[in-house]
């Protein structure tokens, strides 16, 4: 039951026009980065976001400095989008007290209405690195990769490195998922919850770069996001994925008890 319901949600989830347009949009950011490069006249300065200097030098950047662009806002505000209409976009269309009716059971519901979210962080973070892994072979050369020690490796591991940077930052989405669904359980209007997961989003972050709160930064769950850059070691370091991972799972025990707590006692007039 719980597999066939995780099918159909993951179904309908990728079919929606808008779930399409999330992730065209996402592609369109390491497209226009590769383009703008490619048209420029000017050489790399060092200003702008990590490793676009190695763009023109090696296409298979241009994945991974989309990510750098992408991640502050626009993975947040596509993740906030698709999680905070999770429970709350059902509510609205009147389609939740028939999903209940069902033999899911509403903890079983909230689980697979989760997942749904977190594959659509695995697919959004893949879309920017395929993209541009894509876009940056069909503009640019393509050879081995200097990582950040000074050596150098092959095409295929540094294309295992990018996918993995890709799982980095999916993992790094899934407690924003989960505060989304929080907020999704909260309301029966989609776009209050997707701006609730957003706003948290941009707030995370703002805290995150103050001085001010430096200890705070360990527990927000922004703090690692950008932290993938040690994948680019060799030896890879994998001190900040586990400690990033081990956050993103706290937040997911935190928000995911409170949603299952709001959801199980919630009243379902729709």
């Amino acid at each position: 039951m719980t597999v066939s319901l995780l099918l159909s949600e993951l179904r309908i989830l990728f079919a929606r026009r808008r779930t399409i347009a999330l992730l065209v949009a996402l592609a369109a950011i390491p497209i226009l980065i590769a383009v703008a490069i490619r048209l420029s006249s000017s050489p790399g300065t060092g200003r702008g976001p990590a490793f676009l200097d190695q763009v023109t030098q090696n296409g298979l950047f241009v994945g991974v400095s989309a990510l750098v662009v992408a991640i502050p806002l626009f993975l947040p505000l596509t993740v906030g989008v698709v999680a905070g209409d999770t429970i709350a976009g059902e509510a609205s269309l009147g389609t939740l007290r028939y999903l209940l009716v069902a033999p899911a059971g509403r903890a079983r519901l909230l689980v697979v209405k989760y997942l749904g979210a977190a594959a659509f962080c695995i697919a959004a973070a893949l879309t920017v690195v395929i993209a541009g892994t894509v876009i940056g072979a069909m503009l640019f050369p393509v050879g081995p990769v200097t990582v950040l020690s000074g050596t150098t490796i092959d095409v295929g591991e540094a294309l295992l490195r990018f996918l993995a940077i890709a799982g980095y930052v999916a993992v790094s989405l899934l407690g924003l998922s989960a505060i989304g669904l929080f907020f999704s359980t909260l309301t029966s209007v989609p776009v209050g919850a997707m701006a609730a997961t957003i706003s948290l989003s941009v707030a995370s972050q703002i805290l995150d770069a103050l001085p001010q709160t430096e200890w705070l930064h360990p527990w927000l769950f922004s703090h690692y996001w950008l932290s993938f850059a040690d994948i680019l070691r060799d030896p890879v370091s994998w001190a900040s994925f586990a400690d990033n991972a081990a956050l993103q799972a706290g937040y997911i025990a935190v928000f995911g008890a409170l949603a299952f707590g709001r959801f199980l006692t919630k009243d379902v007039l729709a």
